[in-house]
């Protein structure tokens, strides 16, 4: 696996990431050979949240890997708190108190990183700075990051916030493209051209934030895949083709699509499945054209000007 910085940080990753946001639907032994598969493949960057199965999903994950310190020493654990049941809640309190509960789920002593689960309205940045002071003295977390902010709300938090924000989770797939469409389609007149995010993309290739891109292989919002979907024909004809080539499956061109990119994303992979999960690593390996690469931004519907 290859790997990347992460971020302004010294951190090395594989480029691609294993969340385990669905680890708590496979059975004890599935869940063993799942981790010991991604360690083997060198994926040894593993994404988790509190909310993910109301926790259980991190005790699930410690179980399987059988955590010890010589364990703990072979992988990078990620997670993110923030999101409460009809609410959001960045408050200091609420910061630590999530930390102290991700930790002792993960039976671990700390995080390579914490990232904010989505923004919140209420935010109060200096009782994130403070949180966040407490957790980087502690030694309980070593990186931060937040996960769908845009530009002007990570330069609010940079503002009181002391460490460096390494890393930011945002949708984005094929299918879900506005962030790239909309620099590529300035000055027109057409939808592809409306900036939702404040040009999240540049933003945080500017300041050294890494992207990674969650829910990789869908369309809309969690409205299904893309791959094998009669809705997109072009699309998977193009994809396929190119796969054809490479001598790889599908799922392996759609995250090098998003490797190619010179922002040096991270894609979070969410799948379950050993032999889709072998697909993902092997993206690593895959470096696309350009003609290849606009092929399939192109065959997704997204327009050139």
């Amino acid at each position: 696996m290859r790997n990347m910085k992460l971020g302004s940080s010294t951190l090395e990753v594989p480029v691609v990431a294993v969340g385990c946001m669905r680890i708590n639907s496979l059975d004890k032994n599935e869940a063993e050979r799942f981790v010991q598969t991604a360690l083997e493949s060198g994926a040894n960057f593993f994404d988790h949240a509190d909310i993910y199965g109301d926790g259980a999903c991190e005790e699930i994950f410690a179980d399987a890997i059988h955590m010890n310190a010589a364990i703990r020493e072979k992988i990078i654990l990620q997670s993110k708190c923030g999101i409460r049941k009809g609410m959001f809640d960045f408050s200091k309190e609420h910061i630590v108190n999530s930390v102290d509960g991700i930790l002792k789920r993960l039976n671990t002593d700390y995080l390579d990183t914490l990232l904010l689960h989505r923004p919140d309205a209420l935010v109060e940045p200096e009782e994130v700075a403070e949180a966040f002071d407490i957790l980087e003295s502690s030694g309980k977390v070593r990186h931060f990051g937040v996960s769908n902010q845009n530009p002007m709300q990570i330069e609010l938090l940079k503002k009181y916030v002391k460490q460096q924000l390494v890393a930011n989770q945002l949708q984005l797939s094929i299918t879900n493209a506005n962030m790239i469409s909309n620099g590529i389609n300035v000055n027109m007149e057409n939808d592809s051209a409306i900036n939702r995010d404040g040009s999240i993309l540049d933003y945080c290739r500017l300041n050294d934030i890494t992207i990674q891109p969650w829910s990789p292989f869908q369309y809309g919002f969690f409205e299904g895949v893309f791959l094998d979907n009669d809705k997109f024909p072009e699309l998977n004809q193009s994809i396929d083709e190119i796969a054809a080539k490479y001598e790889v499956s599908n799922t392996t061109i759609a995250v090098a699509w998003l490797l190619r990119h010179p922002a040096q994303m991270q894609p979070v992979i969410g799948t379950m499945n050993i032999d889709r999960l072998k697909d993902c690593i092997q993206a690593s390996d895959i470096q696309l054209t350009r003609e290849e690469w606009y092929s399939i931004y192109r065959k997704a519907g997204n327009i050139l000007p």
